[in-house]
């Protein structure tokens, strides 16, 4: 072998940067970690990171896209909000693709500006960017976005001082009414005197506010077919108001108002409790109402109500039906360490065990920190049940669970490895699976779950068998299930988006950060 070829054959495989713990990592291409920003980086506190600087990391990464490759940034701005189920990300990222990428902007602002909140967090962000109104262009996409108001809109998301309102948009923008009604719904929302008998269910919001007792409540409330979430904000709910909200509430509505409903003692009647353990277990409300699996962990761990609790359970295991099984035989292993703690390790423990579910029992699932141990999961027992018991503590070493992998000759298809890829100790992840490549299986396929926004990789981009995946939807499993049959990265999927399909408006309550 020539000197050359000694030297530079592998130099492209070694680590590239470090990652928050100082440990070596690699770097990835910028669309990958443009779409690790959209579908995990909420901006909220993590581990190794505050607010402020996620902050300024996720605007350095967007601008650098608008930069670089707009395209896909249009295209993945549209995924996140759709399919990954994030909001604020993909709304920053819509608000710099309006600077420099205008025709890119209108053809994708239906698509990720979805619901009124959306508008109002779009415009928040313009204005903080210190951008004002935002110019012809954002206008223009407020305007048609406004055309599409509904009366259930309009008392949902107007509520004036928190950020901006509908009210707001329509200063901004100036739309033009189409007719009386739209007219009267606009003066509204601006708060001027309108002719409510032209917008009935605006209409009965007011009655409702005016109202001096119950029967007058409930009355407006149904006449108005008024949502929980307008009547809460509108009036102090008695019993008898809970439970005739609870007959009404979306699912993903009433999976979030279970305390509100035990303190109000709607759940301690007996026909309330099984109305709602009957909601909650209901296959076709839960296929329309697209909840995120670990949105019932939570709920899980809140509610004391045994009842309750048995039918979120029942709720997760049919949210992962069905999903595809996983062929081949799997190793799935879930991080643990100090940083995992909190909704990363509640998330990872869902999906983990939903995970070894899908594989029909064919699969190991480990636990590990620095050391590592079976989780000894249970076919039977439920998903939140086994999830509630897993608990996060010490360091990261993510190469230990592969070399205990090697060291017992265990043979597998895939490896997915659930985690926020901080390593801090042992030795690196990818050494060890190359030892396991070269010793057991050569043509595993490793699938890296990662929940976290931190920007480093443990996996070098050029290694083919290796796939990153980024967030937490249930679309994790059917993209794990497609690409042990060859499908590709998460790019490529993205990439395959068309832009001309435009998108549609939705009036429901979208399961998002």
């Amino acid at each position: 072998m020539s000197i050359a070829k000694k030297l530079f054959a592998n130099m492209r495989m070694n680590p590239t940067t470090t990652n928050r713990e100082s440990y070596p990592a690699y770097i990835r291409s910028a669309e990958e970690q443009y779409v690790q920003t959209l579908v995990t980086n909420t901006m909220g506190n993590t581990f190794y990171a505050d607010q402020q600087e996620l902050l300024q990391e996720a605007e350095a990464l967007h601008c650098e896209m608008a930069e670089h490759n707009p395209q896909f940034m249009a295209k993945a701005l549209v995924y996140a909000r759709n399919e990954g189920h994030m909001r604020l990300q993909p709304l920053f990222g819509l608000a710099v693709l309006s600077v420099c990428r205008p025709d890119l902007f209108s053809k994708i602002f239906m698509q990720v500006v979805r619901i009124p909140s959306d508008l109002s967090d779009f415009l928040t962000i313009v204005s903080g960017m210190g951008r004002g109104q935002g110019g012809r262009a954002v206008k223009r996409q407020v305007n048609r976005f406004l055309a599409g108001v509904s009366e259930y809109w309009a008392i949902k998301y107007n509520g004036r001082g928190r950020g901006f309102s509908l009210g707001d948009a329509i200063a901004t923008a100036h739309p033009k009414p189409a007719d009386l009604k739209q007219q009267a719904l606009f003066r509204y929302l601006r708060g001027q005197e309108a002719n409510l008998s032209l917008i009935p269910q605006v209409e009965a919001l007011e009655y409702l506010k005016k109202a001096t007792t119950e029967i007058e409540q409930i009355y407006w409330i149904e006449a108005g077919r008024l949502p929980h979430e307008i009547v809460t904000g509108a009036i102090k709910p008695t019993k008898l108001v809970w439970e005739v909200l609870m007959e009404q509430m979306p699912t993903f509505a009433l999976l979030r108002n279970l305390n509100a409903l035990d303190r109000a003692g709607v759940l301690q009647d007996r026909y309330c409790l099984d109305r709602v353990v009957d909601r909650l277990t209901d296959p076709r409300a839960l296929t329309k109402s697209r909840i995120l699996p670990f949105r019932f962990a939570t709920a899980y761990r809140q509610v004391r109500n045994d009842a309750v609790r048995s039918a979120l359970s029942s709720a997760v295991e049919y949210t992962f039906k069905n999903l595809p099984d996983l062929e081949g035989r799997t190793a799935i292993f879930l991080d643990i360490s100090g940083s995992m703690e909190g909704q990363y390790l509640q998330i990872g423990s869902v999906f983990a065990l939903a995970l070894y579910k899908k594989t029909a029992g064919n699969s190991l699932f480990w636990l590990f920190d620095t050391a590592v141990e079976d989780a000894r999961p249970s076919r039977h027992e439920s998903i939140l049940t086994q999830a509630e018991w897993i608990r996060a503590r010490g360091g990261t070493d993510t190469g230990a669970p592969v070399r205990k992998l090697l060291a017992e000759r265990q043979r597998v298809d895939q490896i997915i490895i659930i985690t926020d890829e901080q390593q801090n100790s042992g030795s690196p992840f990818y050494d060890a699976l190359a030892k396991y490549r070269a010793k057991v299986n050569p043509n595993v396929k490793a699938f890296v779950i990662d929940i976290a926004p931190y920007r480093s990789a443990m996996v070098p981009p050029q290694d083919a068998n290796t796939f990153y995946i980024y967030g937490w939807s249930d679309t994790v499993l059917r993209y794990i299930a497609q690409a042990t049959k060859g499908y590709g990265s998460m790019v490529e999927r993205i990439e395959a988006i068309d832009l001309e399909a435009g998108g549609t408006r939705d009036d429901s309550r979208r399961d998002t950060e």
